[in-house]
This record gives structure tokens, C-alpha cells and sequence, in this order.
């Protein structure tokens, strides 16, 4: 019986359940697949920090180097984290040795995917990393694989549990942003610093990924989009509502002719939208292609079950063969596609203006509305309390740069506005 051995290197939570679902499951693994797979070397940050699980002391190996070089190993599991440093280290160095390399790192893949995935052709060996995207939803070998006969053309979704879940906290508890973001730190789906999350770092990655994949591109990782939900009240999920919307942070990527239309910012969608119910740390991911037309994948996109379950997947997957190219196609094949001209988008724009009380505030929106030729469709005025009043409108369909010079003009007007807001709207009819 053919055999293959792991070194797995990172030993948190999700390092932890690789581990302990591959020892549970052994039997299980070699019945679905015909080999054994054996557990070689383990390695961690600390080594001698105490963990749930006990670890035999002859698995255990402090010098990274000793692992990515013994020949005896055959996949490399990295589960470090961070774009660069140690991690990256590790995955190009393994992939040097002829080692199978499976990693959860989206950072890395998003920022040198591109160069990894060259090497790994090069040297015979396979870079799989299904757990950077989607959590334990099948996204990207459904799409290397499943769609593998379709021409996608457009791929959207919400791919991060830690914003999905304080956005659906802050409606649900008419709690601020402030204090559900406390919450999920508690919880355990925030970090200490939530950037990444909440400024929408972690969505842009995944995105770059799942178009690189779809449309057969090198990755686009950078000059598009990119914005999160800290500027979201109360009052824009209260008024987003009356409406018949709901706002989600997505992600959503576009083949546009010879070009790709990226981005990640919060968006009203409607209430009859296929993501808009997704509630919590679920992900939801959108998939449009010819001739199989819309698929929709839901599931848990984070935490150490989902993680671990698309780790294993990835390795048992290398075990059978299955997988050739770490972006569905030869490196040589992907195509160099820029960005579109995010200037030239067209939507409806929800805006909302928390204005200070005093005279001529409507009538400033109003005229720097029609200076660049902007219709209102919806306004609405609260009225005054504590010395402030929101203002609220939805335009009509626009162009982007319009809005962004009404944005820069009104922003300036400090004695007039305390906070300005803009949202964009997605209209079913345009999707």
C-alpha cells in the first residue's frame, strides 16, 4: 500500500484539528482513498506550550529546515499565517525539496500565488489551498473542477464570517458597531487587532484569488476597491431597511472584455437577493457561468472545523492525484488582465448625511447634486434632535467618479456635516 507523510508546521487551533481529525479519521482516510497516511513531524512557534491534544515527543521537530528536508516527507502542511516572512520561507523552500505543499494562508497566495504556482510546475509538486477561501465551502476545486466546462464570467459573494457576523449583530441587537465588534472579539472571530476583517483586507484577498482562478488571470492584488464596514451606524442598517435592503460587506469580481472589474465595499442589497439572508459567520459565494448559468455555494467560511476539513481535503486530493495546476490551468496559460476603470461604474448610491443644526444644509446637498448632473430618487429628512439631523437619499443610477467629486466637495463643508456616508446600492436587474 502506498503511503504518503506529512510534516505539518503551526500548531494552533487550526494546526491542533488537522492533526486530530487525520488521527481520528486514518482508518476512514485509507478506506476513501487506498493509502495510508501517516503524521511524520509537527512544529510550532512553541513547542513546549500545552495543548489539548498530546503530541508524542519523537513527532515533534523545533528546526523547520530538519522537516522541509527529509526526504521521507512527501506534503508540507503550512499553517503559520502572514504574507511574507517565515511562512512564505517555508513554501517556497518545500516546494525546492519536491515537497506537496497545502496551506490556509490567503494572505500568501493572494500576494505570490502567481510565482508559487510557476514553481510548483516546475518542480512536479502541487500548492493546493482550498482553506483560504470560503472556509469549508468547496469553492475552488468546485470551480477548477466542477465548472470546468463554463466561461465564468462573474463571481460574488460575502466572504468574511467576522464582518457578515457584526453586521447581522448590529441589526439584530440594535447594537453599534463599537460594541458587536467587542463581542466577536470575545467570541473568537475578531482578532485583537480586526483589521484584516473589518477594513475588508481579508475579503480583497480572497477575491483576487477566486477571479485569478475564475477567469484564468494572474492575480490582481492590488489598485482595486477596497473598503469596510467601520463607517456603517445603526441608523444606515435602520434606514437600509425601510427600503427593503440589506447591507452585507461583499467581495465581487467581473470579467468585463479584455478587462476585470474588482472590488470589496459594503453594499445595500435587496431583500430578495440570494446573499441577502446569509446571517453570521456564514459565507455565501456566487458563481456565473456559461452554459451552466448561476451556482450559489453556503457555508461556514471560518473556524477550526471548516478550516481543517478543506486541509485534509486538499491532502487527500494530492494522495489521489487529482489535482494538477494550483489556479485550474498552467501558469503559462494565465493571462494578464488590468483593471477596470472603477471611475466608470454606474449604480444607484445611498447616501447619508448627519448634519449639524443649522440653515442650508438640504440646499448645499442639493445644489452640488445637480453641479455634476445627479437625480435624487428617495430623500429623507429626520428630524432635529441633540443638535443634528440625518439627511438620506438614493440616487439614481450614476457614475462613480460623480459620486466621489460630490463626496470630496461636501466632505470640506466641516460646519455643515458631522459625517457623511455613502454606500453603494446593487441592483438585481444589473447583476
Amino acid at each position: 500500500m502506498k503511503e504518503f507523510n506529512l510534516g505539518i508546521i503551526g500548531l494552533g487551533n487550526i494546526g491542533l484539528e488537522v492533526y486530530r481529525n487525520i488521527k481520528k479519521n486514518a482508518s476512514d482516510i485509507k478506506k476513501k482513498t487506498g493509502f495510508k497516511l501517516n503524521i511524520l513531524k509537527v512544529s510550532a512557534k512553541n513547542i513546549r506550550k500545552k495543548r489539548e491534544i498530546k503530541i508524542p515527543k519523537k513527532l515533534i521537530e523545533k528546526n523547520i529546515s530538519k522537516i522541509i528536508n527529509d526526504p521521507k516527507i512527501d506534503i508540507i502542511v503550512e499553517l503559520i499565517g502572514g504574507s511574507d516572512g517565515v511562512a512564505k520561507k517555508i513554501i517556497f523552500d518545500s516546494i525546492k525539496k519536491n515537497k506537496h505543499v497545502v496551506t490556509a494562508n490567503k494572505a500568501l497566495i493572494a500576494k505570490h500565488g502567481d510565482a508559487l504556482s510557476i514553481l510548483a510546475e516546475k518542480y512536479g509538486v502541487n500548492l493546493l489551498f482550498e482553506a483560504a477561501v470560503g472556509g469549508g465551502i468547496p469553492i475552488i476545486r468546485s470551480m477548477k473542477q466542477g465548472l470546468i466546462a463554463n466561461k465564468l464570467t462573474h463571481i460574488y459573494g460575502i466572504l468574511n464570517g467576522t464582518t457578515n457576523f457584526i453586521l447581522t449583530e448590529m441589526e439584530k441587537r440594535n447594537e453599534s458597531f463599537v460594541n458587536v465588534l467587542k463581542d466577536a472579539q470575545k467570541l473568537g472571530y475578531a482578532e485583537s487587532n480586526p483589521s484584516s476583517d473589518v477594513d475588508g483586507f481579508d475579503a480583497a484577498d480572497k477575491i483576487s484569488i477566486l477571479s485569478s482562478i475564475g477567469f484564468g488571470t494572474k492575480i490582481i492584488n492590488k489598485g482595486f476597491v477596497i473598503e469596510g464596514i467601520r463607517n456603517i451606524d445603526l441608523d444606515d442598517i435602520r434606514f437600509a431597511k425601510s427600503l427593503n435592503y440589506t447591507v452585507k460587506l461583499l467581495a465581487i469580481a467581473e470579467r468585463k472584455g479584455n478587462k476585470v472589474k474588482q472590488r470589496v465595499h459594503p453594499c445595500l442589497i435587496p431583500d430578495n437577493l440570494d446573499v441577502a439572508n446569509i446571517d453570521n459567520v456564514i459565507n455565501a459565494i456566487v458563481v456565473d457561468g456559461h452554459p451552466i448559468g448561476r451556482t450559489i455555494y453556503e457555508g461556514p467560511g471560518a473556524g477550526k472545523g471548516p478550516t481543517s476539513s478543506a486541509v485534509i481535503s486538499d491532502i487527500t486530493s494530492i494522495m489521489l492525484g487529482n489535482d494538477e495546476y494550483s489556479f485550474g490551468l498552467a501558469p503559462s496559460a494565465k493571462k494578464k488582465l488590468n483593471l477596470f476603470n472603477f471611475d466608470n461604474h454606474i449604480s444607484k448610491y445611498y447616501i447619508r448625511f448627519l448634519t449639524k443644526d443649522v440653515t442650508g444644509v438640504l440646499s448645499k446637498i442639493t445644489s452640488v447634486l445637480a453641479k455634476y448632473k445627479i437625480s435624487v430618487a428617495n430623500l429623507y429628512q429626520e428630524p432635529s434632535k441633540l443638535g443634528s439631523a440625518n439627511i438620506m437619499l438614493v440616487t439614481h443610477q450614476t457614475k462613480e467618479l460623480s459620486i466621489q467629486k460630490v463626496m470630496r466637495k461636501l466632505l470640506t463643508q466641516k460646519k455643515l456635516f458631522k459625517k457623511i456616508v455613502m454606500i453603494r446600492v446593487r441592483d438585481y436587474k444589473k447583476l
